[in-house]
């Protein structure tokens, strides 16, 4: 680019952060990117200060950053691409959970909670090869989360590493959820309320982020199709009832994907074997108001002479 281009392309992603963020969250976006931040800025303009912190930010990190704000004219082929991430579960929800080093083994048995909600969680001290370079996992899994939840505990604010990680997240407007466990959701996020944590155990805490999944706007349809989607992966009728008794204890989902659901079951002899998966999964379909599937029913062909051509 030259000057002059430099300049509009500047100002291009500067208006994008004035209308989207306040100077906290744009704070924290640019620490994620390891772009420079001012305490003491003179001016009182978003505007001016993103061009400013930005001025002399490498042309690769502008055009990651106009790509993540999608901003119209960034140049595409110059994004950096995502890297293959292999920790994802198929079909799952995928959630950066965001902690401190001490906390790594019960992050590690909350990942495994989460797995019972079709929740694929990303740990980096559980999911990174060691033959990997750990950086380049850690920015895969934050370029390709649905969400992010951060373990807040004293010392967590004072990590580079979380402060950056929650800096990608408001940059790519993903849910953030905090989960107090002795610190309260300061700064960029303080508008979230947060999960307590105090007093509950792994799986309570589990099903608390599951329940905000699932409400949240961002979230909820993303949530909604994987929980659903992982009553037909099941390897068990046992554990496809498992998951239709999460559905049933929500107070909404959809018609669209539970009629969806019903014709992937119906092709599953797995589920549609099980006597006691069908009662439950029609028990499901009508408390939402959902026809139940009939099981060994033949559909009614129809006569030729009255199909259209």
């Amino acid at each position: 680019m030259n000057g002059l281009e430099k300049l509009e392309f500047l100002d291009s992603i500067a208006l994008e952060l004035q209308g989207r963020m306040t100077f906290n969250d744009i704070d924290a976006y640019f620490k994620g990117h390891g772009v420079p931040t001012q305490d003491d800025y003179p001016q009182n303009s978003k505007r001016s200060y993103s061009k400013d912190m930005l001025a002399n930010v490498d042309e690769e990190t502008l055009f990651k950053i106009a790509n993540e704000l999608g901003v119209l004219g960034a140049p595409s082929s110059n994004q950096v691409p995502v890297k293959e991430v292999t920790f994802w579960k198929t079909g799952h929800f995928k959630l950066f959970l965001s902690h401190l080093a001490t906390f790594k083994v019960q992050t590690s048995h909350l990942q495994a909670a989460l797995r019972k909600y079709a929740i694929s969680s990303f740990v980096a001290h559980e999911d990174i090869e060691p033959t990997k370079e750990w950086q380049q996992e850690i920015e895969a899994g934050l370029q390709t989360m649905d969400a992010l939840a951060a373990i807040l505990m004293p010392g967590f604010k004072e990590s580079n590493w979380c402060d950056q990680e929650i800096g990608v997240a408001v940059g790519r407007d993903v849910l953030i959820i905090p989960i107090r466990r002795g610190l309260d959701p300061y700064g960029f996020i303080g508008k979230y309320q947060g999960i307590q944590a105090h007093g509950k155990n792994i799986g309570e805490v589990a099903e608390a982020i599951f329940q905000t999944l699932v409400k949240a706007p961002k979230t909820k349809n993303k949530m909604l199709l994987a929980i659903s989607g992982s009553i037909v992966n099941a390897t068990s009728p046992e554990e496809a009832l498992d998951k239709v008794a999460i559905i049933n204890s929500l107070e909404f989902i959809p018609a669209d994907i539970l009629e969806n659901l019903k014709v992937q079951v119906a092709d599953n002899k797995l589920l549609t074997d099980s006597q006691d998966f069908i009662k439950q999964l029609n028990i499901l379909l009508t408390k939402f108001k959902v026809s139940k599937l009939l099981v060994g029913v033949p559909s009614k062909q129809k006569e030729w002479d009255e199909i259209p051509f």
